[in-house]
Protein backbone atom coordinates (compact mmCIF):
# COMPACT_ATOMS: atom_id res chain seq x y z
CA UNK A 1 0.00 0.00 0.00
CA UNK A 2 2.92 2.03 0.65
CA UNK A 3 4.92 1.78 -2.38
CA UNK A 4 1.62 2.14 -4.37
CA UNK A 5 1.21 5.46 -2.32
CA UNK A 6 4.55 6.47 -3.04
CA UNK A 7 4.18 5.53 -7.07
CA UNK A 8 1.18 7.97 -6.83
CA UNK A 9 3.26 10.59 -5.46
CA UNK A 10 6.43 10.15 -7.60
CA UNK A 11 3.92 10.15 -10.93
CA UNK A 12 2.29 13.79 -9.03
CA UNK A 13 6.05 14.78 -8.86
CA UNK A 14 6.26 14.36 -12.38
CA UNK A 15 3.61 15.47 -13.56
CA UNK A 16 4.07 18.87 -11.53
CA UNK A 17 7.57 19.06 -12.88
CA UNK A 18 6.24 18.53 -16.66
CA UNK A 19 3.68 21.39 -16.07
CA UNK A 20 6.44 23.95 -14.69
CA UNK A 21 8.54 22.90 -17.85
CA UNK A 22 5.58 23.71 -19.90
CA UNK A 23 4.92 26.93 -17.88
CA UNK A 24 8.58 27.74 -18.42
CA UNK A 25 8.44 26.67 -21.50
CA UNK A 26 5.03 29.18 -22.24
CA UNK A 27 6.82 32.27 -20.72
CA UNK A 28 9.98 31.87 -22.52
CA UNK A 29 7.83 31.59 -26.19
CA UNK A 30 5.68 34.49 -24.81
CA UNK A 31 8.96 36.47 -23.91
CA UNK A 32 10.46 35.80 -27.06
CA UNK A 33 7.28 36.32 -29.10
CA UNK A 34 6.54 39.60 -27.95
CA UNK A 35 9.58 40.85 -27.96
CA UNK A 36 9.64 39.71 -31.56
CA UNK A 37 6.92 42.46 -32.38
CA UNK A 38 8.06 45.16 -30.11
CA UNK A 39 8.17 47.39 -33.19
CA UNK A 40 3.97 46.92 -33.82
CA UNK A 41 3.68 47.48 -30.15
CA UNK A 42 5.92 50.74 -30.09
CA UNK A 43 3.30 51.63 -33.07
CA UNK A 44 -0.08 50.51 -31.18
CA UNK A 45 0.80 52.26 -28.08
CA UNK A 46 1.80 56.05 -30.05
CA UNK A 47 -1.26 55.67 -32.06
CA UNK A 48 -3.78 55.56 -29.68
CA UNK A 49 -3.64 58.26 -27.74
CA UNK A 50 -4.60 60.53 -30.93
CA UNK A 51 -7.59 59.03 -30.43
CA UNK A 52 -8.26 61.25 -27.22
CA UNK A 53 -8.06 63.96 -28.47
CA UNK A 54 -11.05 66.17 -27.37
CA UNK A 55 -12.10 64.30 -24.64
CA UNK A 56 -13.15 65.63 -21.82
CA UNK A 57 -10.48 64.53 -18.42
CA UNK A 58 -13.31 62.44 -16.65
CA UNK A 59 -13.77 60.85 -20.06
CA UNK A 60 -10.23 59.66 -20.93
CA UNK A 61 -9.78 56.16 -18.72
CA UNK A 62 -13.21 54.99 -19.45
CA UNK A 63 -12.75 55.47 -23.57
CA UNK A 64 -8.68 53.51 -22.99
CA UNK A 65 -10.79 50.88 -21.11
CA UNK A 66 -13.37 50.20 -23.85
CA UNK A 67 -11.03 50.30 -26.38
CA UNK A 68 -8.79 47.87 -24.20
CA UNK A 69 -11.63 45.26 -23.85
CA UNK A 70 -12.04 45.51 -27.30
CA UNK A 71 -8.56 44.96 -28.34
CA UNK A 72 -8.23 41.90 -26.48
CA UNK A 73 -12.08 40.67 -27.12
CA UNK A 74 -10.43 41.29 -30.90
CA UNK A 75 -7.37 39.50 -29.86
CA UNK A 76 -8.32 36.40 -27.95
CA UNK A 77 -12.09 35.42 -29.50
CA UNK A 78 -11.54 36.31 -33.16
CA UNK A 79 -7.29 36.57 -33.96
CA UNK A 80 -6.28 33.75 -31.75
CA UNK A 81 -8.25 30.98 -33.02
CA UNK A 82 -7.76 32.30 -36.38
CA UNK A 83 -3.76 32.36 -36.64
CA UNK A 84 -3.60 29.04 -34.78
CA UNK A 85 -4.98 27.08 -36.98
CA UNK A 86 -3.62 29.18 -40.29
CA UNK A 87 -0.28 28.07 -38.22
CA UNK A 88 -1.09 24.77 -37.77
CA UNK A 89 -2.70 23.89 -41.70
CA UNK A 90 -1.71 26.69 -43.68
CA UNK A 91 1.93 28.04 -42.41
CA UNK A 92 2.90 29.37 -45.64
CA UNK A 93 0.44 31.93 -45.86
CA UNK A 94 2.01 33.86 -42.83
CA UNK A 95 4.39 35.66 -44.87
CA UNK A 96 1.70 36.76 -47.08
CA UNK A 97 -0.71 38.09 -44.59
CA UNK A 98 2.36 39.63 -43.18
CA UNK A 99 2.93 41.48 -46.41
CA UNK A 100 -0.68 43.30 -45.92
CA UNK A 101 -0.21 44.11 -42.60
CA UNK A 102 3.40 45.17 -43.28
CA UNK A 103 1.23 47.78 -46.06
CA UNK A 104 -1.05 49.24 -43.85
CA UNK A 105 1.91 50.12 -41.11
CA UNK A 106 3.56 51.95 -44.08
CA UNK A 107 0.33 53.30 -45.05
CA UNK A 108 -0.15 54.78 -41.69
CA UNK A 109 3.16 56.05 -41.03
CA UNK A 110 3.05 58.07 -44.57
CA UNK A 111 -0.97 59.34 -44.03
CA UNK A 112 0.92 60.67 -40.89
CA UNK A 113 3.65 62.63 -43.01
CA UNK A 114 1.29 63.72 -45.00
CA UNK A 115 -0.63 65.08 -42.75
CA UNK A 116 2.58 66.66 -40.94
CA UNK A 117 3.26 68.62 -44.31
CA UNK A 118 0.14 69.23 -45.89
CA UNK A 119 -1.89 69.82 -43.09
CA UNK A 120 -4.70 66.54 -43.27
CA UNK A 121 -6.94 66.72 -40.12
CA UNK A 122 -6.77 63.30 -38.45
CA UNK A 123 -9.82 61.66 -37.70
CA UNK A 124 -9.95 62.07 -34.03
CA UNK A 125 -9.44 65.97 -34.62
CA UNK A 126 -12.38 65.87 -36.88
CA UNK A 127 -14.81 64.14 -34.22
CA UNK A 128 -14.65 66.78 -31.29
CA UNK A 129 -17.66 68.54 -31.27
CA UNK A 130 -17.94 72.48 -31.36
CA UNK A 131 -17.57 72.55 -27.93
CA UNK A 132 -14.37 71.27 -28.01
CA UNK A 133 -14.76 67.69 -26.33
CA UNK A 134 -16.46 64.43 -27.78
CA UNK A 135 -20.31 63.95 -27.90
CA UNK A 136 -21.63 60.30 -26.79
CA UNK A 137 -22.32 59.72 -29.89
CA UNK A 138 -18.10 61.18 -31.25
CA UNK A 139 -16.95 58.81 -28.36
CA UNK A 140 -18.59 55.82 -29.23
CA UNK A 141 -17.67 56.32 -33.37
CA UNK A 142 -14.12 57.05 -32.24
CA UNK A 143 -14.21 54.29 -30.04
CA UNK A 144 -15.03 51.81 -32.32
CA UNK A 145 -12.54 53.34 -34.87
CA UNK A 146 -9.70 52.93 -33.06
CA UNK A 147 -10.64 49.15 -32.04
CA UNK A 148 -10.72 48.73 -35.83
CA UNK A 149 -7.22 50.06 -36.50
CA UNK A 150 -6.62 48.15 -32.84
CA UNK A 151 -7.80 45.07 -34.72
CA UNK A 152 -5.44 45.30 -37.37
CA UNK A 153 -2.46 45.95 -35.67
CA UNK A 154 -3.40 43.42 -33.06
CA UNK A 155 -3.69 40.71 -36.23
CA UNK A 156 -0.04 41.81 -36.76
CA UNK A 157 1.12 41.52 -33.16
CA UNK A 158 -0.02 37.96 -33.49
CA UNK A 159 0.59 36.80 -36.71
CA UNK A 160 4.26 38.08 -35.85
CA UNK A 161 4.55 36.30 -32.46
CA UNK A 162 3.16 33.16 -34.03
CA UNK A 163 5.85 32.98 -36.48
CA UNK A 164 8.10 33.49 -33.91
CA UNK A 165 6.67 30.78 -31.99
CA UNK A 166 6.12 27.87 -34.98
CA UNK A 167 10.05 29.10 -36.17
CA UNK A 168 11.55 28.58 -32.57
CA UNK A 169 9.69 25.14 -31.90
CA UNK A 170 8.00 23.94 -35.09
CA UNK A 171 6.83 20.67 -33.14
CA UNK A 172 5.30 22.54 -30.35
CA UNK A 173 1.35 21.46 -30.58
CA UNK A 174 -1.36 23.52 -31.47
CA UNK A 175 -2.61 23.90 -27.92
CA UNK A 176 1.07 25.31 -26.63
CA UNK A 177 0.88 27.93 -29.68
CA UNK A 178 -2.71 28.91 -28.56
CA UNK A 179 -1.65 28.86 -24.60
CA UNK A 180 1.47 31.36 -25.88
CA UNK A 181 -0.72 33.31 -28.23
CA UNK A 182 -3.42 33.79 -25.47
CA UNK A 183 -0.50 35.48 -22.68
CA UNK A 184 1.03 37.46 -25.51
CA UNK A 185 -2.56 38.87 -26.18
CA UNK A 186 -2.72 39.34 -22.52
CA UNK A 187 0.88 41.01 -21.89
CA UNK A 188 0.66 43.29 -25.19
CA UNK A 189 -3.07 44.95 -24.14
CA UNK A 190 -1.75 45.48 -20.19
CA UNK A 191 1.48 46.80 -21.57
CA UNK A 192 -0.19 49.23 -24.14
CA UNK A 193 -3.15 50.20 -22.25
CA UNK A 194 -1.43 50.48 -19.30
CA UNK A 195 1.43 52.89 -21.16
CA UNK A 196 -1.85 55.01 -23.00
CA UNK A 197 -3.34 55.59 -19.31
CA UNK A 198 -0.14 56.71 -17.70
CA UNK A 199 0.76 59.03 -20.37
CA UNK A 200 -2.63 60.58 -20.86
CA UNK A 201 -3.40 60.97 -17.03
CA UNK A 202 0.21 62.29 -16.68
CA UNK A 203 -1.03 66.63 -17.02
CA UNK A 204 -3.43 65.33 -14.54
CA UNK A 205 -1.21 63.77 -11.75
CA UNK A 206 0.91 67.17 -12.85
CA UNK A 207 -2.08 69.58 -12.09
CA UNK A 208 -2.07 67.21 -8.77
CA UNK A 209 1.28 67.57 -7.89
CA UNK A 210 1.43 71.22 -8.05
CA UNK A 211 -1.10 71.85 -5.54
CA UNK A 212 0.76 70.23 -2.96
CA UNK A 213 2.55 73.01 -0.84
CA UNK A 214 5.95 71.71 -1.43
CA UNK A 215 7.78 73.54 -3.92
CA UNK A 216 9.96 70.74 -5.00
CA UNK A 217 6.13 68.80 -5.63
CA UNK A 218 5.29 71.94 -7.14
CA UNK A 219 7.85 72.44 -9.26
CA UNK A 220 7.78 69.06 -10.91
CA UNK A 221 3.82 69.28 -11.36
CA UNK A 222 4.03 72.19 -13.21
CA UNK A 223 6.88 70.20 -15.38
CA UNK A 224 5.00 67.48 -16.22
CA UNK A 225 1.80 69.54 -17.45
CA UNK A 226 4.62 72.08 -19.14
CA UNK A 227 5.87 68.31 -20.68
CA UNK A 228 2.87 66.97 -21.71
CA UNK A 229 2.81 68.27 -25.27
CA UNK A 230 6.21 67.68 -25.73
CA UNK A 231 5.68 64.32 -24.42
CA UNK A 232 3.24 63.51 -26.97
CA UNK A 233 4.92 64.89 -30.38
CA UNK A 234 7.70 63.31 -29.32
CA UNK A 235 5.59 59.86 -29.01
CA UNK A 236 3.39 60.73 -32.36
CA UNK A 237 6.97 61.32 -34.09
CA UNK A 238 8.32 57.86 -32.63
CA UNK A 239 5.15 55.99 -33.62
CA UNK A 240 5.23 57.52 -37.24
CA UNK A 241 8.98 56.00 -37.68
CA UNK A 242 8.37 52.72 -36.02
CA UNK A 243 5.72 52.63 -38.13
CA UNK A 244 7.36 53.02 -41.39
CA UNK A 245 10.30 50.97 -40.09
CA UNK A 246 8.14 48.20 -38.89
CA UNK A 247 6.23 48.64 -42.07
CA UNK A 248 8.98 48.08 -44.34
CA UNK A 249 11.13 45.81 -42.75
CA UNK A 250 7.98 43.22 -42.52
CA UNK A 251 7.11 43.97 -46.25
CA UNK A 252 10.96 43.02 -47.00
CA UNK A 253 11.10 40.12 -44.99
CA UNK A 254 7.86 38.43 -45.96
CA UNK A 255 9.10 39.00 -50.10
CA UNK A 256 12.55 37.67 -49.12
CA UNK A 257 10.68 34.21 -47.05
CA UNK A 258 7.89 34.01 -49.78
CA UNK A 259 10.59 33.94 -52.75
CA UNK A 260 13.73 31.91 -50.52
CA UNK A 261 13.98 28.53 -48.94
CA UNK A 262 10.54 26.66 -48.14
CA UNK A 263 8.43 29.91 -49.32
CA UNK A 264 5.17 29.65 -51.89
CA UNK A 265 7.58 30.52 -54.89
CA UNK A 266 10.80 29.02 -54.56
CA UNK A 267 12.92 27.87 -57.54
CA UNK A 268 10.78 30.40 -59.55
CA UNK A 269 11.85 33.64 -61.73
CA UNK A 270 9.31 35.74 -59.61
CA UNK A 271 10.06 34.21 -56.18
CA UNK A 272 13.73 35.47 -57.13
CA UNK A 273 12.58 38.68 -57.75
CA UNK A 274 11.01 39.00 -54.52
CA UNK A 275 13.76 37.64 -52.91
CA UNK A 276 16.43 40.05 -54.08
CA UNK A 277 15.29 43.27 -52.44
CA UNK A 278 16.19 42.17 -48.46
CA UNK A 279 18.81 39.94 -49.53
CA UNK A 280 20.54 43.17 -50.99
CA UNK A 281 19.54 45.27 -48.19
CA UNK A 282 21.08 42.50 -45.37
CA UNK A 283 24.61 42.23 -48.10
CA UNK A 284 25.11 45.74 -47.53
CA UNK A 285 24.40 45.82 -43.63
CA UNK A 286 27.10 42.60 -43.42
CA UNK A 287 29.11 45.30 -45.66
CA UNK A 288 29.26 47.82 -43.20
CA UNK A 289 29.39 45.58 -40.04
CA UNK A 290 32.35 44.37 -41.69
CA UNK A 291 34.09 47.33 -42.88
CA UNK A 292 33.57 49.22 -39.17
CA UNK A 293 34.08 46.09 -37.08
CA UNK A 294 33.30 45.32 -33.25
CA UNK A 295 30.26 46.48 -31.53
CA UNK A 296 29.97 49.59 -33.14
CA UNK A 297 29.96 47.94 -36.71
CA UNK A 298 26.54 45.66 -35.43
CA UNK A 299 25.36 49.37 -34.59
CA UNK A 300 26.05 50.76 -37.91
CA UNK A 301 24.77 47.84 -40.04
CA UNK A 302 21.62 47.42 -37.87
CA UNK A 303 20.80 51.73 -38.28
CA UNK A 304 22.16 50.85 -42.43
CA UNK A 305 18.99 48.17 -42.40
CA UNK A 306 17.09 50.38 -40.30
CA UNK A 307 17.10 53.22 -42.42
CA UNK A 308 16.06 51.66 -45.73
CA UNK A 309 13.38 49.78 -44.83
CA UNK A 310 12.25 52.85 -43.33
CA UNK A 311 12.46 54.54 -46.62
CA UNK A 312 10.77 51.28 -48.44
CA UNK A 313 7.70 51.73 -45.61
CA UNK A 314 7.43 55.51 -46.69
CA UNK A 315 8.13 54.88 -50.81
CA UNK A 316 5.67 52.02 -50.04
CA UNK A 317 2.92 53.45 -48.05
CA UNK A 318 3.02 56.54 -50.01
CA UNK A 319 1.61 54.05 -52.85
CA UNK A 320 -0.84 52.50 -51.08
CA UNK A 321 -2.13 56.16 -50.16
CA UNK A 322 -2.12 57.39 -53.71
CA UNK A 323 -3.59 54.20 -54.88
CA UNK A 324 -6.59 54.45 -51.90
CA UNK A 325 -7.04 58.18 -52.55
CA UNK A 326 -7.73 57.73 -56.25
CA UNK A 327 -10.67 55.20 -55.48
CA UNK A 328 -11.76 57.37 -53.23
CA UNK A 329 -11.04 55.72 -50.12
CA UNK A 330 -8.99 57.53 -47.04
CA UNK A 331 -10.08 61.04 -48.45
CA UNK A 332 -12.47 63.67 -47.03
CA UNK A 333 -16.05 62.64 -48.52
CA UNK A 334 -18.11 64.84 -50.19
CA UNK A 335 -20.75 64.74 -47.47
CA UNK A 336 -18.74 65.58 -44.81
CA UNK A 337 -17.83 68.86 -46.62
CA UNK A 338 -21.15 69.61 -47.87
CA UNK A 339 -22.77 70.07 -44.22
CA UNK A 340 -19.62 72.46 -43.91
CA UNK A 341 -20.47 74.14 -46.83
CA UNK A 342 -24.12 74.54 -46.35
CA UNK A 343 -23.39 76.24 -42.89
CA UNK A 344 -20.88 78.35 -44.56
CA UNK A 345 -23.23 79.36 -46.87
CA UNK A 346 -26.40 79.65 -44.33
CA UNK A 347 -23.88 81.72 -42.13
CA UNK A 348 -23.14 84.26 -45.46
CA UNK A 349 -26.89 84.55 -45.90
CA UNK A 350 -27.70 85.77 -42.43
CA UNK A 351 -24.86 88.08 -42.54
CA UNK A 352 -26.05 89.74 -45.68
CA UNK A 353 -29.78 89.29 -44.47
CA UNK A 354 -28.58 91.69 -40.85
CA UNK A 355 -26.57 93.88 -43.20
CA UNK A 356 -29.42 94.60 -45.27
CA UNK A 357 -31.75 94.95 -42.62
CA UNK A 358 -29.29 97.33 -40.58
CA UNK A 359 -29.02 99.44 -43.53
CA UNK A 360 -32.59 99.37 -44.33
CA UNK A 361 -33.20 100.54 -39.99
CA UNK A 362 -30.17 103.44 -40.63
CA UNK A 363 -32.12 104.67 -43.17
CA UNK A 364 -35.41 104.46 -41.50
CA UNK A 365 -33.59 106.45 -39.00
CA UNK A 366 -32.49 109.18 -41.26
CA UNK A 367 -35.89 109.78 -42.82
CA UNK A 368 -36.61 110.29 -38.94
CA UNK A 369 -34.38 112.83 -38.10
CA UNK A 370 -32.23 110.70 -36.08
CA UNK A 371 -28.83 109.98 -36.27
CA UNK A 372 -28.26 105.94 -37.22
CA UNK A 373 -26.71 105.37 -33.77
CA UNK A 374 -29.71 106.49 -31.97
CA UNK A 375 -31.97 103.97 -30.89
CA UNK A 376 -29.12 100.76 -32.01
CA UNK A 377 -29.46 98.96 -28.23
CA UNK A 378 -32.08 97.02 -29.08
CA UNK A 379 -31.21 95.82 -32.10
CA UNK A 380 -29.34 92.30 -32.15
CA UNK A 381 -26.22 91.68 -32.12
CA UNK A 382 -24.02 89.39 -34.10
Amino acid sequence: MAGGLFALLDDVAALARIAAASVDDVGAAAGRASMKAAGVVVDDTAVTPQYLHGSAAARELPIIKKIAIGSLRNKLLFILPAAVLLGQFLPGLLPVILIFGGGFLAYEGAHKVHERFFGDDTAAEKAVSPAGEFTPEHEQKTVSQAIRTDFILSAEIMVIALKEVVSSDPDASIWMRAIVLGVVALLITILVYGVVAAIVKMDDVGVHLSMKSSASNQRLGHAMVAGMPKLLAGISFVGTLAMLWVGGHIFLISLYEIGGTDGLLEGTTFGDVLHAPYDLIHHWEVDVHDAVGGALGGLAGWLLNTLLSGLVGLVLGWIVMTVLRAVGVGVHDSHDAEPAAGHDAEDAEEKAGAQEEGEHRDRHLVELGETPDEGVEDSPKR
